[in-house]
């Protein structure tokens, strides 16, 4: 089938499965064809279609729990328990046992498509040609699994990064303004009252429960998000529906269990503490600093390529969870030696994805 035989065949199997919002999924599509990189972020099903295929001998490596959905712009920061600021990969609604190449190759995937399409626009790298980019990227998983990986901890250590990331802290004004400008949603399901009403620091607590888009490839899923005031200041916590990965769409495999609990705790991984999954539903805490770092903010190479090398070593820190296969990917990796392999993968997976964003951006502007 072609791209939008996928995209119409996957939103029916998705609708057997949750409870579709049908404007948020209209907006997905007009978004996919806005460009290449928008377009892959949106496709996870598309991708774990084309992929076993197109990179046969990547296919056939040893299986972690993984990703899946793993792309330069999921990653961002958290605040553990101490207050200190975290970065690493936030959001594992695509998680799934698969070959650890899949992860990286679609990361660097989604990198070579940034640097294809740096015209100075947000998640674009201007500086990185694609094989050091592919360089940083294995480089950092190699390190991370020689030395047992380690969470990335904005403190005393990786004080660029921070510095980056705090710069976020000083538009909390904007941030708020956003979020109390987003309309009111209505009706609310109990159990979604509930779990939001459960997630604010008091039980008493009246909140108004609003609309907010976010992200690409979970358009379509609901997601309530509850704004409080706390102590003279606003707080925010926000639920989103959770279900099977697309990888098993593709495998028709529908009842593998969801694995975003699963693959949180497991991985090297400082904890967020308002990070819970429960009955279907995500449940997370919304602030200006639980957000995700902005490449567009990276103004040089050196920083480029250091965080392409620290989102290889996040890879890592995540598969590392799966221990029983460990030494079978080291093993693997030694067999691959150089980083031609990936590279060469990325690119075939960069060309399909530009090949299918064209084929939707036509049937979108006919039909859309």
């Amino acid at each position: 089938m072609d791209v939008v035989e996928a995209t119409l065949e996957f939103d029916r199997w998705l609708e057997q499965r949750l409870v579709i919002d049908e404007s948020d999924l209209r907006y997905k599509h007009v978004r996919m064809a806005e460009d290449a990189f928008s377009f892959l972020r949106a496709t996870f099903y598309r991708w774990a279609q084309l992929w076993p295929d197109l990179c046969p001998d990547l296919a056939a490596a040893p299986r972690v729990l993984g990703i899946g959905d793993l792309h330069v712009e999921n990653f961002g920061t958290w605040r553990d328990s101490e207050g200190r600021l975290i970065w690493g990969v936030n959001d594992f609604d695509e998680a799934a046992r698969l070959p650890y190449t899949q992860d990286l190759v679609r990361l660097c995937t989604s990198a070579l498509i940034s640097i294809t399409h740096s015209r100075g626009r947000p998640g674009s790298l201007p500086l990185t040609s694609p094989r050091r980019a592919c360089e940083a990227v294995l480089k950092g998983y190699r390190d991370a699994l020689k030395k047992q990986g380690l969470p990335t901890v904005l403190a005393e250590h990786n004080r660029w990064l921070r510095d980056m990331a705090v710069g976020r802290l000083k538009e909390q004004r904007t941030y708020w303004d956003k979020m109390i400008a987003l309309k009111p949603l209505a009706p609310v399901p109990r159990p979604v009252r509930s779990h939001l009403q459960r997630a604010l620091p008091d039980r008493g607590l009246a909140m108004n429960i609003v609309k907010r888009r976010a992200g690409l490839g979970s358009l379509g899923r609901q997601r309530f998000t509850a704004l409080a005031h706390w102590h003279g200041g606003l707080v925010a916590r926000e639920v989103k529906a959770l279900t099977t990965s697309a990888w098993w769409w593709t495998r028709g495999e529908s009842q593998e269990p969801v694995r975003y609990a699963q693959i949180v705790k497991q991985a090297v991984r400082v904890a967020d503490p308002f990070l819970r999954v429960h009955e279907g539903w995500v449940l997370r805490r919304l602030a200006p600093d639980c957000s995700r770092v902005e490449l567009e903010h990276l103004v040089n190479f050196e920083d480029q390529c250091k965080l392409l090398h620290m989102m290889g070593w996040e890879t890592a820190n995540v598969h590392l969870g799966s221990k029983s296969q460990l030494e079978a990917v080291r093993e693997d990796l030694q067999r691959r030696r150089g980083e031609d392999w990936l590279c060469d993968a990325a690119s075939r997976m960069r060309d399909a994805t530009f090949r299918d964003w064209r084929v939707w951006r036509r049937w979108q502007k006919k039909h859309g």
